[in-house]
């Protein structure tokens, strides 16, 4: 019996073109990785992140480590010859400092802040002070020379130096000398100094600097002593003015009050004539009255000092041709009479009448209630009664 030749079955996965079976790299590369194997964007970027704040901390760590390891400079020595400005190696030393194998040492009367040295407050005080004393000294000499006459203006230098050492302000004797030093400086700046015959400075206060010494009691003196020439004449002219306004003031109160008396003579010497005459022609009295009795009647103990005042009331009733003046013996003594003419009292008393109404309607018209007797110059005469009292005084003074 024949045998069936077998047939190769074929498999359809690998069928192809060729006969060959598929290499390994193409089958790899056929398989699809499952996708929960990949990160995913927001992974990455979260990623990203952490690394990125790791490498800065990192960085910034060996940044302040660098800075807190870092060795200064050292200064370059005071001495040195070489252009140290211009070299890396070392800074320059400081004003004020001196510099020695890379360290700083500040001089006298500086401290050291940092890598620089500055003034000691402490020191700079103490040579103010040792100044004052030394201004307060000379310009309060120069002020006692100025106002008494006494003390002197120049001083040797050497003698305000050793004043200083006598009132020594610092134990430190380096400290006080520098203080000094300084004090020296600022008096030489501020008051005024020349050389002396023998090459020794002098000082001298200032002329605007010693007017803060002197004394107010002096000031006012040495300002009347400077303007004297000016002064005396303004003086004199103004106590000549005064002296002429007090004559003027005193001559219109004579004349306004020797009007006011002479016109209570002649009312008084006008009711005496009345008096003396009446209707009937009997005489009740006499008609005249003694001048020096008609004087002490009408004047105050005060006006009766002032004899201009009833002078003047004797040359107004001299002027007036109503009143008739003659000589009359009484009790053996000779006296000077006073009478008034009884023919001219018709006029007057008319007169007064339109006098009285013309004051009675402006005393109505005001409504005032005051006394007809008060005299509307009362006011003005107390003012000029005063015044003239004053100027009496015054003038008795100058007198004596």
């Amino acid at each position: 019996m024949a045998s069936t030749p077998k047939r190769r079955i074929r498999n359809p996965k690998y069928s192809s073109s060729s006969s060959l079976p598929p290499s390994p790299m193409r089958v790899l590369s056929s398989i699809e990785p499952p996708p929960s194997l990949l990160p995913s964007k927001t992974e990455i970027f979260k990623l990203v992140a952490v690394v990125s704040i790791a490498v800065s901390v990192a960085v910034a760590c060996n940044l302040v480590v660098k800075f807190f390891n870092r060795q200064p400079k050292p200064f370059c020595d005071t001495d040195s010859e070489s252009d140290y400005y211009l070299s890396e190696v070392c800074d320059p030393c400081p004003r004020h400092g001196i510099c020695y194998e890379g360290k700083l040492e500040c001089t006298s009367g500086y401290t050291r802040h940092g890598r620089s040295c500055l003034e000691d407050g402490s020191i700079n005080e103490m040579a103010k002070n040792l100044a004052k004393m030394v201004e307060s000294h000379v310009c309060e000499s120069y002020s006692e020379y100025l106002c008494k006459g006494i003390n002197k203006v120049w001083f040797p230098g050497d003698e305000l130096w050793n004043n200083m050492d006598k009132v020594k302000l610092a134990e430190d004797n380096a400290t006080y000398l520098f203080a000094k030093n300084r004090a020296m400086d600022i008096v030489d700046n501020l008051l005024e100094m020349r050389d002396s015959n023998i090459g020794i400075k002098e000082f001298k206060c200032p002329e605007l600097l010693v007017e803060h010494y002197k004394p107010l009691s002096c000031c006012v003196r040495l300002w009347l002593l400077e303007h004297a020439w000016f002064l005396i004449p303004f003086c004199v002219l103004l106590v000549g003015c005064v002296w002429m306004l007090l004559r003027v003031c005193h001559r219109h109160y004579l004349s306004v009050r020797a009007e006011e008396l002479y016109e209570q003579v002649c009312d008084t010497l006008e009711e005496a004539a009345l008096v003396s005459r009446s209707i009937n022609g009997e005489g009740e009295g006499e008609p005249w009255i003694v001048a020096s009795w008609l004087r002490d009647n009408v004047l105050t103990p005060k006006e009766r000092r002032n004899p201009m005042l009833w002078k003047k009331v004797e040359e107004l009733v001299q002027e007036d041709s109503r009143l008739d003046r003659y000589p009359k013996m009484l009790k053996g003594e000779p006296k000077v009479v006073w009478e008034w003419q009884v023919e001219g009292s018709s006029m007057r008393s008319s007169g007064k009448k339109k006098k009285g109404e013309v004051k009675k309607q402006k005393s109505s018209d005001l409504g005032s209630n005051q006394d007809q007797s008060l005299k509307p110059m009362e006011p003005l005469k107390w003012h000029i009664a005063v015044f003239e009292d004053r100027f009496w005084k015054l003038e008795n003074f100058v007198s004596a």
